[in-house]
């Protein structure tokens, strides 16, 4: 953890910026897979033949991440070997903010409105483009459906708008301010703006770029008559708007993530995966063949999660198992009902969801507290989440200090584990009487065990008949009133939540045989010898995406057929 902190302090300072800029473009240049290598001269030929099938825009756009290009170039190379009309999309440094941006490269915001990100513009597309190029992938650029005309109208419409109504702002049916808010609220790391001296300014460029990008786009997309568009994550800008401009044209969409399980990754259609998620019908899983194998594959793996041994996405890498040891180090009374609260970190993906109990992840946790500390009878215990400090963007608006504003004096049935702290989450919901969740994931694992949850926001458990979901803070409040639950959940609801579980973990996140963890950043490399290794029937999993890209099939993998 003292690593990461003095990482942080290195990246926000001023003298370090050009070590790490030239380290970025050494990376680019390093980093991306060199196809021409990995494919014979023959291989690379055949990938120029004539093509005459779906027709597949690629919308990478930020050409400097890493893991989205390694992904993306596989895919343009399997689908091309399918017979796809494949194109690439990059932005050529014409947006003034977007998802390539953190407040780390620019001392918070003070140096990203001097000069935009010009330094990071002049690399980004440089390498990706020449990746695709030598490929013969057709690579189709932002400044070419742009004009002066349009970067005025994107200037006035951000200066002009009210701040209060940013986030509101709809523009040709494209939620511009809603992408405009979530892509500042990643570049600050933080919740909301209201202590950052520079948020309403950043918040504006993201406005002119989330323009730009509709105006571009929809020119694109009528040109290109597209069948399908393939975007990363679907949100934030440019992306996001990218996947409201296809939806509106009439386009498919499909996007895509990295799972937690090595080699996996999450596809949906038409929205990001943060809906399509919740919302995905239980049919689909519910009524699946079971075996004992399924089980017991689903028990090893929610086992392997304690530890992230199975996983290329872990936030705790040496988790305390030992629940002794952290009710000693917290002060909890085994005698009293624990009540165990997960935090996500707060700034991620925020989007509107209609269901939530509450406005904000830091909203429902102070409700909680004001409840907990009129329930002497009960300790509240609440873990925040670990990756505010260790993932990839650390959060810049941490919850202790915020509960600190709020509480000056917690009560003293009411315990916080910081985020660098080792406790186990696994090993504290163990021993609780019910899990409080808002976004975590952790509901799909807890469930599987018995350990009753209440989700108030976003989780993916939600919907699917297992957990109490409660959609406004009365609801919530009024769920809260039911504890101490004193049972676990039933013999009935376990089996459901596991069969969930097999869902989520095995079928939803698909296996790419192609690809190879790392240790470093990318998190992961192509892994091919030929263009025989991306061929149809060679790797299902890759099968499974490609025939969901280009006839909408499902994205589920059959992993129950490896589990007899």
């Amino acid at each position: 953890m003292a690593f990461n902190r003095i990482k942080g302090l290195l990246k926000e300072a001023k003298w370090f910026r050009p070590l790490r800029l030239a380290n970025l473009e050494r990376r680019l240049s390093r980093s991306l897979p060199d196809w021409t290598r990995l494919l014979s001269a023959a291989d690379v030929e055949a990938l120029h033949g004539p093509v005459t099938g779906r027709r597949v825009l690629i919308g990478t756009s930020v050409g400097m991440h890493l893991s989205i290009n390694t992904l993306d170039s596989l895919l343009a190379v399997a689908l091309v070997a399918r017979g796809a009309q494949v194109e690439v999309l990059l932005c050529d440094g014409v947006l003034p903010a977007c998802m390539a941006c953190e407040s780390n490269w620019f001392q918070g915001g003070v140096r990203f409105l001097e000069s935009g990100p010009s330094e990071l513009c002049r690399m980004c597309p440089t390498y990706a483009e020449r990746m695709y190029r030598r490929l013969g992938i057709p690579v189709r650029r932002y400044s070419e459906s742009l004009d002066d005309a349009d970067r005025q109208e994107a200037e006035a419409l951000s200066r002009q708008t009210p701040f209060a109504e940013i986030p509101r702002l709809v523009v040709d049916g494209i939620a511009i301010g809603e992408q405009a808010m979530a892509g500042t609220l990643r570049f600050f790391a933080r919740s909301d703006l209201d202590d950052e001296p520079e948020g309403e300014a950043v918040l504006r460029r993201y406005v002119e770029s989330a323009f730009l990008t509709a105006r571009m786009a929809r020119r694109l997309l009528a040109e290109g008559r597209y069948d399908v568009a393939v975007l990363h994550h679907g949100i934030y800008v440019p992306q996001g708007i990218l996947a409201e401009c296809a939806r509106q044209s009439g386009t498919r969409v499909v996007t895509w993530n990295p799972a937690y399980r090595k080699r996996c990754f999450i596809f949906s259609h038409d929205d990001t995966y943060h809906h399509t998620l919740m919302n995905e019908p239980v049919e689909i899983w519910r009524h699946m063949p079971w075996s004992e194998g399924q089980d017991q594959g689903i028990s090893d793996y929610l086992r392997s999660r304690w530890s992230g041994s199975r996983d290329w996405i872990n936030f705790n890498a040496a988790p305390d198992q030992d629940f002794d040891a952290i009710a000693t180090e917290f002060g909890l009374d085994r005698q009293r009902p624990i009540v165990a609260l997960f935090t996500n970190v707060a700034w991620d993906a925020q989007l509107h969801y209609p269901a939530n109990a509450f406005p904000t992840m830091l909203d429902w946790v102070k409700d909680t507290i004001a409840y907990f500390s009129t329930r002497p009878d009960l300790q509240l215990v609440i873990r925040i989440h670990p990756a505010e400090v260790t993932g990839a963007l650390p959060s810049r608006q941490q919850l202790m200090p915020e509960l600190a504003k709020a509480f000056p004096a917690l009560a003293e049935n009411i315990k916080v584990i910081p985020p660098a702290n080792r406790a186990s989450s696994h090993a504290i919901a163990n021993q609780a009487d019910a899990a409080l969740i808002y976004g975590t994931k952790m509901g799909v694992e807890l469930t599987s065990i018995g350990v009753p949850v209440i989700v108030a926001g976003e989780a993916w458990i939600r919907n699917k008949g297992v957990t109490l979901d409660a959609c406004s803070r009365e609801g919530y409040l009024t769920l809260l009133d039911s504890l101490p639950l004193g049972a676990r959940m039933s013999a009935d609801q376990v089996q459901q939540a596991r069969r969930y579980a097999f869902h989520f973990f095995f079928r939803r996140m698909i296996p790419i045989e192609a690809v190879r963890p790392t240790k470093g950043w990318p998190p992961f490399v192509v892994d091919v010898r030929s263009l025989a290794d991306l061929a149809p029937g060679v790797c299902r999993g890759l099968d499974v995406i490609c025939r969901g890209i280009l006839d909408g099939d499902a994205f589920i993998d059959p992993a129950e057929r490896d589990f007899p």
